[in-house]
């Protein structure tokens, strides 16, 4: 089996990789059979020259290889018929900016397993880039606070060399006694309360946050059950949130009323009330005055988020009463730091967290003949066709819109 890992070509540059020169190499140890090229790259945070020297050949052309390895969408003019690729497809939920995309994979008899969709048996999954957006989510969230109120300036984290280099700089800070509030419990969650752990600010449970005065900075972290309730009064818990969300109604806004820095990094699913609405976002009891938005839902549960931001420029205000965008140094703004690929300004910390996931979950079943059903279920085309499990995406692929 000769895989490929390919050269990013989306704009903007991504430089992560799926296998570094490291994971390559316990690859082919653990299976001699396989073999691996790499595609070469001027952008990629692994260099052809660490590559070489691990004794993997850079090559200008991935027709010899079956298996392409990727990160982000594959540009339609670069793929290549009658391979099997891995990527990030951003068509699951039928986006209509990849509709022409999925179009092309199946005209050009591509197979495509999506990293989204590697899931175990319980349907959890097995590789992500999600506790590095957190990471960085929470360093740029300090950020924003520390320019918003002309506290500190932070160097952008895409400047920086690794997560110890974020966490070397959080802890040239100083912050005043504010309550931070991180929603959240997943590989986003977690990854942030590492970065809040790691400047030693005091972590407090639900009571003490909503009830208590602190003369020292402290964060709270929560989870779904904690911000939503039964609309029938009766008590809920996360399990049955998520299985019935419609049944529930958001009880976020008594967290509104004490919280100065919001770090939001939980799951929104389909039919989830919002946590604050934009009507919300104007009372006058709305004390929120910075948002890492990590999530980045647009326009969704988090209702100060209407636009995403960018690596270049993370930061935008929120006027809560003209619902706009404005200088988020004006006093009435809320600032919002909302990049969606936020993983990227910590390419090689990211890429090697995702390749060690990568070659535990994903590599053996090329090898054991996908025992554990991970290739099955993350496979959406083949020969020209939707699999089963994703056929409700013909429509997409039709171009009927439901």
């Amino acid at each position: 089996m000769k895989f490929g890992i390919i050269r990013e070509r989306k704009n903007p540059p991504d430089r992560r990789v799926v296998l570094s020169p490291a994971a390559c190499q316990k690859v082919m140890q653990t299976h001699p059979e396989a073999e691996i090229v790499v595609e070469s790259s001027p952008i990629r945070v692994y260099t052809d020259a660490e590559y070489q020297a691990a004794e993997l050949p850079t090559v200008n052309s991935m027709e010899a290889a079956q298996v392409l390895l990727g990160v982000k969408e594959v540009p339609i003019e670069a793929l290549l018929p009658n391979k099997a690729y891995f990527f990030f497809s951003h068509t699951i939920k039928k986006q209509p900016y990849n509709r022409k995309l999925l179009q092309a994979i199946l005209e050009r008899n591509i197979t495509l397993y999506d990293h989204e969709v590697i899931t175990n048996t319980k349907g959890q999954r097995l590789v992500a880039f999600g506790r590095y957006a957190g990471i960085v989510g929470a360093y740029n969230g300090m950020r924003a606070y520390g320019l918003k109120f002309n506290l500190f300036e932070l160097p952008k984290a895409e400047t920086l060399a690794d997560q110890q280099a974020l966490i070397a700089e959080l802890n040239k800070i100083q912050l005043p006694p504010i309550k931070i509030l991180l929603t959240g419990r997943g590989r986003v969650g977690n990854g942030a309360r590492e970065m809040l752990d790691a400047m030693h600010l005091k972590k407090v449970n639900v009571t003490e946050y909503l009830e208590e005065d602190f003369k020292e900075p402290v964060y709270c972290q929560i989870d779904a059950s904690d911000y939503n309730k039964r609309k029938d009064g009766v008590r809920g818990n996360k399990a049955d949130f998520f299985a019935n969300p419609e049944e529930y109604k958001t009880n976020f806004i008594r967290f509104t009323r004490v919280t100065d820095f919001y770090i939001a990094g939980h799951f929104y699913g389909d039919g989830a009330p919002y946590l604050y609405t934009r009507e919300d976002a104007k009372h006058p009891d709305f004390k929120i005055k910075v948002v890492a938005d990590v999530s980045c839902d647009i326009d969704g549960p988090v209702a100060t988020t209407i636009q995403p931001s960018t690596i270049a420029d993370p930061i935008y205000g929120y006027d809560p009463q003209k619902e706009s965008i404005t200088d988020f140094n004006n006093p009435n703004a809320i600032a919002v730091m909302a990049v969606d690929n936020l993983p990227c300004e910590l390419p090689r910390d990211a890429s090697d967290g995702f390749g060690d996931s990568f070659v535990k979950n994903v590599i053996p079943a090329f090898f054991n003949g996908d025992a554990d059903g991970i290739l099955e279920r993350a496979r959406m085309t083949h020969k020209g066709k939707l699999t089963a499990k994703y056929a409700y995406l013909q429509d997409y692929v039709d171009g009927i819109d439901a």
